[in-house]
């Protein structure tokens, strides 16, 4: 599974392109002589509702096509792209191994381990691991991370990067790379973010995704069914339009007068409740009362007003994130609109990361 590695890295001109059911981002990342990572370009496409569910590319040439515009559009020379799987199409499991291993030692036995884990065939596997380090609990030994994906999935995102004229040279899973491009964020928090509870929130269109972290460990992670498209569907219903002229509307920002406190206001206080409703899950499940910060991504997330009334509904303190923070901007970036745009690009940012994480 080399060309979709799912923790392949490079360190030749990479592309960070993420497709999610409401469209694709791109993200191009290089460095200065210093190391410090300079915002190259950045790109947003939208889809139509339907092209892709599930995880799945159900319209095939019509996300070739906007992938194929945003790519031109963009001006990006490079060919070679970094892509991620939805984490519902990928079982990951943290496995202890035996130090001092070789490759195909280490080959062997991640191979026993995940027939015991997935549900399928290795025959029908796309499989990859990756060694974290050192096992905290056990002397001697190395904490490894299996990922498998079925042949299918991966297939799919290599078909759509070839049929647009790209290479794929790294498959990620979203989360990681999202955890990736916020890693960046937390250590410009007071303190470096050290030992800080951090609530990460991505907003998409139909679900959302929220991971708790702390010291760059996963404590607990949880998908919640909304996003972005209910407001475009409150749009819809208050003014009479159509979901594509509700959507064109959204992102223009063209709105009716009345908008913010007839559909805005309502949308953000259900979207706030639904963030706090996410949190107590975490409480009840864990041995956690508190997190430090909570952090919101995703399209949604720079809505007039949200971070406020998260605040007011949690007492947590709430900001937007902004992947591209303390980067240089490059030359090509049109900075008003990535800035407005930059909380969408969490998960491109981190795949665009990848040509630099060893």
């Amino acid at each position: 599974m080399n060309a979709g590695s799912l923790f392949g890295r490079q360190s030749a001109s990479l592309l960070g392109l993420d497709v999610s059911p409401s469209s694709v981002k791109l993200v191009e990342l290089s460095q200065d002589r210093s190391g410090n990572l300079v915002l190259e370009r950045c790109g947003i496409e939208p889809f139509e509702a339907g092209w892709i569910s599930d995880g799945n590319i159900e319209k095939f040439d019509e996300v070739v096509e906007a992938t194929r515009r945003l790519v031109s559009r963009s001006g990006a020379r490079t060919k070679q792209v970094a892509m991620a799987l939805p984490a519902s199409v990928v079982i990951t499991k943290k496995i202890i191994l035996p130090g001092g291993l070789s490759e195909r030692e280490l080959e062997v036995q991640v191979e026993s381990e995940a027939n015991q884990y997935i549900p399928f065939s290795l025959d029908e596997v796309a499989l990859d691991f990756c060694v974290v380090g050192p096992s905290p609990t056990s002397a001697g030994d190395v904490e490894v991370v299996i990922a498998a994906s079925r042949k299918e999935k991966v297939e799919d995102r290599q078909g759509l990067a070839e049929a647009c004229g790209l290479t794929p040279v790294v498959m990620d899973v979203e989360n990681y790379a999202s955890r990736l491009a916020a890693n960046r964020i937390i250590a410009r928090l007071p303190g470096g973010g050290t030992d800080a509870v951090i609530a990460l929130i991505e907003i998409g269109a139909m679900s959302s995704n929220m991971q708790v972290l702390r010291n760059d460990e996963l404590l607990y992670e949880r998908d919640q069914v909304f996003g972005g498209a209910q407001l475009t569907q409150m749009l819809a219903r208050q003014y009479g339009f159509t979901q594509e002229e509700a959507e064109s509307k959204k992102r223009s920002g063209e709105l009716p007068e009345d908008y913010a406190q007839t559909v805005l206001a309502p949308f953000v206080e259900s979207l706030s409740q639904e963030i706090e409703r996410a949190l107590k899950f975490f409480f009840t499940s864990t041995p956690h009362n508190k997190v430090d910060y909570i952090l919101l991504a995703g399209g949604t997330a720079g809505l007039s007003g949200l971070t406020e009334v998260v605040t007011q509904h949690t007492n947590f303190p709430c900001q937007v994130v902004n992947p591209f923070d303390g980067m240089e901007i490059g030359k090509g970036v049109r900075e008003k609109k990535m800035l407005r745009e930059a909380p969408s690009y969490l998960t491109a940012c981190g795949l665009a990361m990848r040509r630099f994480t060893r």
